[in-house]
């Protein structure tokens, strides 16, 4: 295997690119270069983009290309690289932060979908309970944390009673 994965797939060596960009980077070399093609293709440019799409085609594995590639070239990994992503046709990157508003904007219809009564009767519970350690210990040093405790149980054990989120 060379020590360059993405120069094997022509792809600029980048820890963040999408798994689009590396799939259709090698199927483009896959269908030009596949030894079933009618004029034999090239078998050792077709294994070498194999092995090179074998170790990229997961976030994880591009990281771990790109430090052991910066760490043969000399380049520091953090240094940002301006070579421009390939374009991959009807692809658009989301915005930063888009899957947080997503999985927001669906909280509701998840609730609505799972149990919303005991999920509320969870939420009276803590409230209660809250209401409770501040009128017991007001001005502890432990009632903050009690506090804390009991909202982190309502987040850890509410999720049963939320539907689960569509598939992708």
């Amino acid at each position: 295997m060379s020590p360059d994965p993405f120069g094997a797939l022509g792809l600029p060596a980048r820890p963040d690119l999408s798994d689009e960009q590396v799939r259709a980077a090698w199927r483009a070399i896959a269908a030009a270069t596949h030894p079933d093609r009618p004029d034999g293709g090239d078998l050792a440019r077709y294994t070498q983009a194999s092995a090179a799409y074998a170790e990229l085609r997961t976030p994880w594995g591009r990281s771990e290309a790109y430090a052991d590639l910066a760490e043969h070239t000399g380049r520091a990994p953090d240094e940002p690289d301006t070579a421009p992503l390939p374009a991959v046709p009807g692809l658009h990157a989301p915005p930063p932060g888009w899957a947080v508003l997503t999985s927001l904007a669906r909280l509701p219809a998840r609730i609505r979908h799972g149990r919303p009564l005991r999920l509320l009767a969870r939420a009276a519970i803590t409230a209660g309970l809250c209401l409770a350690v501040l009128t017991l210990i007001p001005g502890q040093p432990a009632a903050p944390a009690d506090v804390a405790g009991l909202i982190l149980w309502f987040t850890l054990t509410g999720r049963r009673d939320v539907a689960p989120p569509p598939e992708r």
